[in-house]
């Protein structure tokens, strides 16, 4: 007997037995998917979630991709996904998915059980550099990115000043000041004996 997949589709079962399974606690709803509610919250299943909305192989990036990474607590609205400039993919016609041409090296994406994602250094990359970085919570993205590797804000500045011929470097490189700020003992609250 064929195993079903971890993130389930009406491609899948139909969507009457998919609120049947998730009435009776075997599955939960999760963006556009089902899946069972002892499934292990990865950066596979996770990328299996927003691969659903995926209508061709495509890169899983920006803010979709802070999400798989564990930096965003639920899924945009909006998913984001990106192709190398040499794809040159036809116009995606679903609002609630984008796809962008991009100059991209194979070694700035990942494979997640078969779906591909940005590294968490190009993820950050293209968080700093995005234009709705403030809209988005860009800020809070990049510390939590930060936050859960260490090693990371070095590697996104040496990321950005191997960068060239870069727009809005300059910002960039401030925002990543700004967020990898330390918390400075004035932040911290006060411990109480």
């Amino acid at each position: 007997m064929a195993r079903l997949p971890a993130v389930l589709g009406t491609v899948d079962l139909p969507i009457a037995e998919l609120c049947a399974a998730r009435l009776d606690g075997e599955l939960f709803a999760i963006d556009d998917g089902w899946a069972p509610v002892d499934e292990p919250d990865l950066p596979a299943f996770r990328a299996a979630v927003v691969a659903l909305r995926m209508p061709r192989p495509l890169v899983i990036e920006r803010m979709s991709a802070a999400w798989v990474h564990g930096a965003v607590p639920v899924p945009p609205p909006v998913a984001q996904f990106c192709v190398p400039h040499s794809a040159r993919i036809a116009v995606l016609g679903d609002r609630r998915a984008s796809v962008r041409e991009v100059r991209i090296d194979d070694s700035e994406i990942v494979d997640l059980g078969g779906i591909r994602c940005t590294s968490v250094v190009r993820t950050g990359f293209d968080v700093l550099r995005d234009p709705d970085y403030d809209a988005v919570g860009g800020e809070s993205v990049v510390n939590a990115l930060i936050e859960a590797r260490p090693w990371l804000a070095t590697a996104l500045r040496d990321r950005l000043d191997a960068a060239t011929r870069m727009p809005h470097k300059a910002l960039a490189i401030a925002r990543l000041a700004q967020a990898a700020l330390p918390t400075s003992a004035a932040d911290q609250p006060s411990l109480t004996r």
